[in-house]
């Protein structure tokens, strides 16, 4: 165990890994939009950057007003923190503890108003890194503080994998469909990190767990679980599940027009170093539009390396699992209970309309919008 937190400290002490995430534009606007859009939160205000890094996120901090920042690093990069920090003129404000999270006291034990981390991996929980920012939390975060980001979300949706399959289909006037057929077996071991086309999801994206950053405990972030039945929305080859992540930062401003910034890191999203997770299937499945595809994903934690995470999918016989309602599949009883659904909605919004226009129940001309009434059914 200690050879694995070792390891994991020592990789950050890689420039190249520090250069990806600096470059990561999404990544650093997020934290910036979210940062500076408090500003009047955060001025005057003590925080905690854990995991700082380089120390960018410390310095963004100090840039808004903050008065103290704690910017904690256990890997030697906290050496070339310092530097920076220097090189920003910010050393009266932020002071680079170079240390575990868990092992850091700071002077008389007094509390920060804020700790700010990015802490995210693959899929958001590899690496384990927000265990630590919980501990903090715990141990240096005041009763009404805030976290930033304060919550996530993994989502999942059955995708196609097209450009790790298709090249194989005709490789220089060669058919290679059967070693196709044992890579896929191979990746299905590991998940793949990549970047899919919005086209390649074969169906709408589901909330596999969602976490508070603010209230959740550690041993809440032991496992995850989701059964699921989509209905395909279009025609294609189900070749695996797609995983990704969003984080929302809190929005503290008195201002109404004030935004809630979030990170996102799906297909349809500006790409990012985080990509998405590819969990690939053994065997691929014809799948048509409508047509249900039942499965079971599992997030559960390592019980030897507590960093990391196991992911396991099991595929389900949709006529044995409870469909969601509604649900847009093609079978009968989901086609019969959508249509109860949208009647039942739509008598209730012709009742409230009936009901909110004079004694007589009759609706008054001026006021109906044929468009906005059949938006809302």
């Amino acid at each position: 165990m200690e050879s694995d937190q070792a390891h994991y400290f020592e990789s950050y002490e890689d420039l190249e890994i520090h250069k990806l995430m600096l470059e990561d534009e999404t990544r650093n606007q997020a934290y910036k939009d979210a940062i500076m859009s408090n500003k009047s939160y955060l001025k005057g205000k003590t925080v905690m950057d854990v995991g700082c890094g380089t120390g960018i996120l410390s310095i963004f901090c100090a840039q808004a007003g903050a008065k103290k920042v704690y910017a904690v690093e256990a890997s030697n990069i906290a050496k070339l923190a310092k530097e920076i920090v220097k090189e920003n003129n910010y050393e009266d404000i932020i002071e680079v503890i170079h240390s575990k999270v868990e092992d850091v006291t700071l002077p008389n034990n007094i509390k920060v108003d804020v700790i700010v981390s990015e802490w995210m991996g693959f899929y958001l929980l590899h690496e384990g890194m927000l265990d630590s920012v919980l501990v903090a939390r715990d141990k240096f975060l005041k009763d009404d503080g805030q976290m930033f980001p304060e919550s996530a979300t993994i989502y999942v949706a059955p995708c196609s994998v097209s450009s790790l399959n298709q090249k194989w289909d005709n490789l220089h006037g060669v058919s290679m469909s059967v070693f196709a057929k044992h890579l896929r077996e191979n990746r299905y071991n590991k998940p793949e990190i990549m970047t899919i086309d919005t086209k390649d999801l074969l169906a709408c994206e589901t909330p596999l767990c969602w976490i508070n950053l603010k209230e959740d405990a550690v041993s809440d972030l032991d496992s995850f679980s989701l059964q699921h039945v989509a209905a395909i929305k279009k025609t294609g080859l189900y070749q695996g599940l797609c995983v990704w992540f969003e984080c929302t930062f809190p929005s503290l401003s008195n201002d109404d027009k004030a935004t809630q910034v979030q990170l996102h890191t799906s297909p349809d999203s500006l790409p990012t170093h985080w990509k998405q997770t590819i969990i690939v299937l053994p065997l691929e499945q014809e799948v048509e539009e409508g047509e249900p595809i039942a499965f079971q994903v599992d997030i559960t934690r390592d019980q030897v390396n507590k960093r990391r995470y196991n992911l396991e999918v099991t595929l389900l016989d949709p006529d044995l699992v409870e469909h969601p309602l509604p649900c847009s599949c093609h079978m009968t009883k989901c086609i019969l209970t959508k249509a109860v659904m949208q009647q039942h909605a739509e008598k209730t919004i012709l009742e409230a309309n009936t009901n909110g226009h004079g004694d007589n129940g009759i609706l008054e001309e001026d006021i109906i919008d044929d468009d906005s009434s059949l938006s809302s059914s």
